[in-house]
């Protein structure tokens, strides 16, 4: 039923509502890992290629492949990073509003154990870097839904990300956090929170979040938790068992796909890309997260986290579901 719903959203996707990323462009040199490396050892890897990467990136290139059409906010710097980043984008039919005037994009080695598990160590580059002007110059609609990385919220430019979110009006913001939430001090979350985002967590970012909330871990006592501090939407991930959904007025489990893992490399910037294409079409809560179920199915089918389907190809993989 849940593929016979989907199909049938799918194939009448429009956009309603604009859509802004905020974030970065980076290099993913990706590995495998037979472990994770520990001290004083010296480890074999092998290398599974190099892509282009960042959640922001990511998320792009989701939205522009279920065909909803973006503005991206993700500073594109001046060097060999840079110039990769920026030719692979050109064959997405993606560009950039933030050119900076200097200095060159990170990159991040992510080590992929044999179950699929990623570990990323990243270093930073002109996209933890933001300046007031480039903000100044992106062009935010009303209605619109602006997403925002926790790894840019938690970097030294937090603060400026912060105030820019707070002087915006009529907007709806989306915030993922990822692991980086335990690194942002707790008046900016306070501060993030007050702007009434729909945030997006996986199952170790809620045990980390409930700490930070002290309450419980389980996953409705904890959505209930963060909706009556915070009066703003949650979607907790489960992976295989699907992603529940939190409201003031609503909650519930929207259904899983069927995947074999190969790695989960951008699984959680494709759920919040899907997710993301679903509310841009006036879709309900429950039926965005759906589509950001299948989106990410997919993309943890499939090796690397630059490989979101086109929206012909999930209309294919669920047609006869």
């Amino acid at each position: 039923m849940s593929a016979e719903i989907l199909s049938e959203k799918l194939a009448g996707l429009q956009t309603t509502r604009p859509v802004v990323v905020v974030g970065a462009a980076v290099i993913d040199v990706i590995a495998d890992a037979y472990a994770l490396p520990w001290r004083g050892c010296d480890i074999e890897l092998h290398q599974q290629g190099v892509n282009i990467g960042g959640c922001a990136l990511n998320i792009a290139v989701a939205l522009k492949r279920l065909g909803v059409e973006a503005c991206n906010a993700l500073p594109l710097g001046k060097g060999m990073w840079s110039d990769i980043i920026r030719s692979n984008m050109a064959k997405e039919g993606l560009t950039s509003v933030v050119e900076a005037e200097d200095g060159d994009n990170g990159w991040c080695l992510a080590l992929v154990e044999p179950d699929g598990e990623r570990t990323f160590m990243s270093f930073s580059g002109v996209e933890n870097q933001w300046r007031d002007e480039w903000l100044a110059g992106i062009p935010v609609s009303p209605g619109a839904l602006v997403y925002l990385s926790g790894y840019q919220l938690a970097s030294a430019s937090g603060e400026r990300l912060v105030s820019w979110l707070e002087g915006l009006e009529d907007i709806t913001a989306f915030v993922d956090f990822g692991p980086r939430i335990v690194d942002i001090p707790a008046p900016l979350l306070e501060r993030i929170m007050a702007c009434k985002p729909l945030v997006s967590l996986n199952r170790q970012e809620t045990e980390f979040a409930a700490e930070i909330l002290n309450c419980d871990d389980e996953v409705t006592a904890f959505g209930q938790a963060w909706v009556d501090r915070f009066q703003a939407p949650l979607v907790v991930r489960q992976d295989k068992a699907g992603a529940w959904y939190f409201t003031p007025d609503d909650h519930g489990l929207v259904a899983p796909f069927p995947a074999t893992v190969l790695d989960s490399i951008g699984a959680g910037d494709s759920h919040a890309g899907g997710t993301l294409a679903g509310l841009a079409a006036g879709w309900s809560l429950p039926d965005a997260v759906l589509l950001g179920n299948a989106v990410a199915a997919w993309v943890v089918s499939h090796r690397g986290g630059d490989c979101a389907p086109t929206r012909e190809e999930l209309l294919l993989a669920h047609k006869h579901v």
